[in-house]
């Protein structure tokens, strides 16, 4: 148990140091996440009318969740280049856990989408968000939508694990990720939806957290959503770590 868990720490390490010793893709993954809150809060907050809260409040939960299922993608593309540059059997081949490679990478995956998550609150404070809720709930909020980011890396390197290629599991992570992020209520509220949408949209899970993070900022009642936002992100990681494990055996 300790050997695996050193082993994983090694690995997350190795991920870290790759993303920080390559400035384009660390300016990219921090610099596009600003950009999109300070974008959608000058080009979306004088049309979208969100009653009794600014947008900017209502949009930082949404972005928030967003940023991180968009960088867990990455994770696919990730382990999908290592399997095809043979990098997991060299791995297979030293004297270390198994299944350390995906479990280190989806944890600095973690680690990478809480420095996002904190520098995109930073900025947004900057431009007037304001947390409204306690303290406790703050950290809460945070730690939901960082759990989510984390499920969503197990999710991501089990598809990474089932195709072939990098770019294939780029454009199959899309493929899920592009529905989920734009029928939600990350960016409008859900009643300015079409009908056949809204019941879709305000079930679905990228909603869920999202609701719950933005009630707990706001201060307002949460367990609406979430006590679903806390199923959805639990089941959906005991169901992917499991599957994402025994397909990395096959793949290796």
């Amino acid at each position: 148990m300790i050997g695996a868990l050193s082993d994983t720490g090694v690995l997350a390490g190795r991920s870290l140091r790759h993303w920080m010793r390559q400035p384009q893709l660390m300016l990219l993954s921090t610099v596009q996440p600003v950009m999109l809150v300070l974008l959608f809060t000058q080009v979306f907050g004088g049309a979208v009318a969100t009653p009794g809260t600014r947008y900017v409040d209502y949009l930082l939960p949404g972005v928030l969740v967003q940023t991180v299922a968009w960088d867990s993608t990455q994770t696919a593309v990730g382990i999908a280049a290592d399997l095809g540059t043979r990098t997991v059997e060299r791995f297979r081949s030293l004297p270390m856990s198994p299944v350390a490679a995906l479990a280190g990478r989806t944890l600095a995956d973690l680690c990478r989408n809480a420095f996002v998550c904190l520098l995109m609150t930073a900025t947004a404070t900057l431009i007037g968000f304001r947390v409204h809720g306690s303290a406790v709930a703050a950290a809460s909020a945070f730690a939901l939508v960082c759990a989510f980011g984390y499920t969503m890396s197990w999710l991501f390197a089990l598809i990474g694990l089932l195709v072939r290629g990098a770019e294939a599991a780029l454009a199959a992570s899309f493929v899920w990720v592009f529905p989920l992020m734009f029928a939600s209520n990350a960016l409008v509220p859900l009643d300015t939806m079409p009908g056949w949408l809204r019941g879709f949209a305000a079930n679905q899970p990228f909603s869920q957290v999202v609701g719950a993070a933005r009630a707990l900022l706001a201060g307002d009642p949460a367990a609406r959503w979430l006590i679903p936002a806390l199923l959805w992100t639990t089941g959906a990681l005991l169901l992917s770590v499991p599957l994402a494990v025994r397909r990395y055996y096959k793949a290796t």
